[in-house]
């Protein structure tokens, strides 16, 4: 009777906590969704309705030009590409450096491996944010590369290699040593078991890097708006649309720089909906299983 009564309350207790974490990860959701229907439904507003504000967040009057001035005046077609550039460019660096050094920390044997490795994961959970800004980009005018998106490409894909090695290095304990053993008596080389063995194995936790790089450079503000405030015609998505802001007469034009935004988000949400799939699976194999 005492055990019956110790298994309901344990029940119960359990219900409780599951309650508690559904309703946490509800508001946690709706907290992060808000912000973007927010933007999505300001860019079918007009301008003085957003000035003015109320507490409606739907269009009293739905405006669709907003998105024709937006296409126009922001000259998406040019930032559209030079975004493409720069998410690409930054996507397939950070999948050549992550694989080669999350299979060097995973199967080679140096001095100070542990040490190194342990640095990357600090820098995990420490952000020198602008901080680092300044001497990069005097840097990269010693260099004549403060006008040019590689350079953009070379900090942004620099600056998140720690996670992205942390999860190919977990991914890795995943994959049997005897293979390694089996292609060097093979007589492969140790990038050659790396090229024919272990990259083919690696493909799910590199989709997950795939989305989550293409993501950050797509999503890049700060460097790109420093490095092409001298050009223009280089400026990717992100900040042609901040720029759209100033094309009001006299009052900041927030919706056409919502509708903007609104444009701008659409093939990252495409890319994310027909990839979320393998982008789940690698990131679980690559954090659960190691």
């Amino acid at each position: 009777m005492k055990k019956t009564r110790n298994a309901a309350v344990l029940s119960k207790g359990s219900k409780a906590a599951r309650f508690v974490i559904f309703l946490f990860m509800v508001v946690a959701a709706l907290l992060t969704i808000y912000p973007v229907v927010y933007v999505v439904l300001g860019a079918f507003k007009a301008n003085g309705e957003l000035l003015i504000g109320g507490t409606s967040i739907f269009p009293k009057e739905w405006i669709f030009v907003n998105f024709i001035e937006a296409w126009n005046e922001a000259n998406f077609a040019v930032y559209t590409m030079n975004s493409i550039y720069l998410a690409v460019g930054v996507m397939i660096l950070s999948l050549v450096i992550s694989s080669m050094a999350g299979y060097v920390f995973a199967r080679k044997q140096f001095p100070g491996k542990e040490l190194i490795y342990g640095v990357f994961v600090a820098f995990m959970f420490i952000n020198v944010g602008s901080v680092t800004l300044r001497p990069l980009f005097e840097l990269a005018i010693k260099l004549h590369m403060n006008t040019s998106l590689f350079s953009v490409i070379l900090i942004s894909a620099g600056g998140g290699q720690a996670t992205y090695i942390f999860l190919v290095r977990a991914y890795m304990k995943t994959v049997p040593k005897e293979l390694d053993e089996a292609a060097r008596i093979d007589g492969c080389t140790f990038f050659q078991t790396f090229a024919r063995v272990i990259l083919p194995l690696l493909k799910p936790i590199l989709a997950t890097i795939a989305l989550l790089s293409f993501r950050g450079g797509w999503n890049e503000y700060i460097l790109p708006l420093v490095f092409t405030m001298t050009n223009q015609a280089k400026r990717p998505l992100t900040v042609g649309v901040t720029m759209l802001k100033n094309s009001g007469d006299g009052a900041a034009a927030w919706n056409i720089m919502f509708a903007g935004a609104t444009i701008s988000i659409i093939p990252i949400l495409l890319i994310y909906v027909f990839t979320s799939r393998q982008f789940i699976q690698g990131l679980t194999a690559g954090a659960v299983k190691g």
